[in-house]
Formats: structure tokens, C-alpha cells, sequence
């Protein structure tokens, strides 16, 4: 019964074959050089902070929601449905591109997103977990960009 526990543990905390989590640091100094600080007046410490609730910092991160029953892909879980080919493809890039851990067409695609009328506020997790809160600036704690 031990074993199994340990090895159930072992296996769900453990990352997949290939995927390759970033550094909080290194999520930062990219986002910076993609040119998110600022973009649409959010501070980088708001898309350093949307990443690790959307993925844990893992680029190639795949969620399926099976309450909503849609997929979200990469470092900000972009949803299929609505910004990739698998939908209405409003970002015009093929879903398997926002896994990529180099982020260009990520960020490419999440400014989009972040120009329409809820900038931000488009994801759950930064409305529950970044908007309000008072420590955002801990995010690019050092790190230096």
C-alpha cells in the first residue's frame, strides 16, 4: 500500500518527458525582451504572476477543463477554442506553436488577447490570484532584466 501511494506521488510530481519548466526569473527576463512590461499598461510583475498560476512557469503545459471543456496551451494557457487553430484561430497560430519554450508567438498572441475589452481580466486566474494583490512586486524579486 506504501509503494503504491509513493509511487502515485512520485509520478503526478514529476514532469513529463521533454517538458521543460523556466525559472520565474527566466519567465521574467523573457516576457521583459517580448515587450509585456508595460504593454497595455499591465506591469511585468502581472504576467510573471498570470504564468505561474496558468502553468507553473511550463511552456509545454496542456490543461483540459472538463467543466467548460475547452484546452488551454503553453505558459498562459491559451484557450483553443477561441485563439488557436482549433477554433476560431483569433491569434492565427497553430495551438502546437503557443508550446514552444522560446514564447514568440505566446507573447505574440497573448497581446492580442490582452487588447480586448477585458485586457487581463480575460483570465480567471489573474483576476483570483494577481489583480488586488499587494505582493506582485515578490514576482521579480531578484531577478535581473
Amino acid at each position: 500500500m506504501k509503494a503504491s501511494v509513493m509511487l502515485f506521488l512520485l509520478g503526478y510530481l514529476m514532469v513529463p518527458s521533454g517538458a521543460r519548466v523556466l525559472g520565474r526569473c527566466t519567465v521574467a527576463d523573457m516576457l521583459y525582451r517580448g515587450g509585456l512590461d508595460y504593454f497595455e499598461g499591465y506591469k511585468l510583475e502581472n504576467w510573471v504572476c498570470l504564468a505561474y498560476y496558468e502553468s507553473k512557469f511550463n511552456p509545454s503545459a496542456v490543461y483540459e477543463n472538463e467543466i467548460t471543456g475547452h484546452t488551454g496551451f503553453g505558459l498562459f494557457q491559451i484557450r483553443e477554442d477561441l485563439w488557436c487553430d482549433h477554433g476560431k484561430n483569433l491569434c492565427g497560430v497553430s495551438c502546437s506553436e503557443l508550446l514552444n519554450p522560446d514564447l514568440k508567438k505566446t507573447i505574440e498572441c497573448v497581446k492580442k488577447i490582452v487588447k480586448g475589452k477585458q485586457g487581463m481580466g480575460a483570465w480567471l486566474n489573474w483576476t483570483r490570484n494577481c489583480q488586488f494583490s499587494d505582493t506582485l512586486s515578490r514576482w521579480l524579486d531578484g531577478c535581473r532584466l
